[in-house]
């Protein structure tokens, strides 16, 4: 049964450093908009070692959490099970705390860039690129699991990270070839690029996408645009941002712990803008 409204209830975002996170404003706009007035949403900067003595203070009152890095692995031997998605790629971003106590582990970041993809039209591709190899980047993967019928080329800085995807890729059952940084000019040219790289990673790239681009997923919403997005969009080549992510990953985290679907997207979407334009 979803909470009522009068249910006075917490949730918060954790994370190192944790000051940038648009979540409070996301999960505060929803909150707003389904009328739960006395739900709050706050942040904490807590880092691995702090993490198990912060959930050893919980209380009855709190629903859920948000974590970001470096959180979402150090997270997993806090909580009584983790979902199939979160399990296939090792990383939890939402904790939500059940009536009979019991702390469910999922992860948003994956059904939210599909989502995110799908708000753009782009339910199936044949093949992909993939720019980097952290953790975003191995959810970017178990994303294309569900849609890409085809290869994946994954251009990365170092064997080590070539090899870590390719184990990846026989985890998530999708067929992944890396190859050189040097050469992520290529990437350019497949049906759907998905940049998880930091921010001015990819700078370099913006001067060589093509007359005719396809698709590209920058996962950064912060500076925004990036020059390889802007360059995109000159080019008439459509852009999933960030932000898209962060707020189909977050309607999804609202949803579950509020009990209430579905989340208001187009608000927390508008309240995400606003912020920014702040900034």
């Amino acid at each position: 049964m979803p909470p009522r409204a009068t249910d006075a209830r917490r949730a918060a975002v954790l994370g190192k450093p944790i000051a940038h996170s648009l979540s409070p404003v996301l999960h505060r706009a929803a909150y707003d908009a389904l009328g739960l007035a006395d739900w709050s949403y706050d942040r904490f900067e807590i880092d691995e070692a702090a993490l198990p003595g912060f959930f050893e203070k919980l209380g009855p009152e709190w629903a859920g959490l948000s974590l970001t890095m470096p959180l979402k692995r150090a997270v997993i031997p806090l909580v009584d099970e983790i979902s199939e998605t979160a399990a296939s790629v090792d990383a939890v971003n939402t904790v939500v705390f059940a009536e009979d106590g019991r702390r469910i582990g999922d992860n948003t970041d994956i059904p939210g860039m599909v989502a995110a993809l799908r708000e753009h039209g782009i339910e199936q591709v044949d093949s992909a690129a993939v720019l980097g190899a952290g953790a975003t980047a191995s959810s970017a993967l178990a994303a294309l699991a569900r849609i890409c019928t085809g290869e994946v080329v994954a251009y990365v800085r170092s064997e080590a990270r070539a090899a870590e995807m390719r184990r990846w890729g026989e985890r998530l059952d999708i067929d992944v070839r890396t190859a050189d940084w040097a050469d992520a000019e290529q990437a350019l040219r497949a049906p759907l690029v998905i940049a998880t790289t930091p921010a001015g990673t990819t700078d370099a790239l913006a001067a060589a996408v093509p007359e005719r681009p396809t698709t590209l997923f920058d996962v950064l919403y912060e500076p925004w645009p990036t020059e390889l997005a802007a360059r995109w969009s000159m080019f008439g080549g459509a852009v999933v941002s960030g932000l898209d992510l962060l707020v189909h990953q977050a309607v999804l985290q609202v949803e579950q712990m509020t009990g209430r679907s579905p989340a208001p997207l187009e608000a927390m979407r508008r309240a995400g803008e606003r912020a920014l334009a702040a900034r």
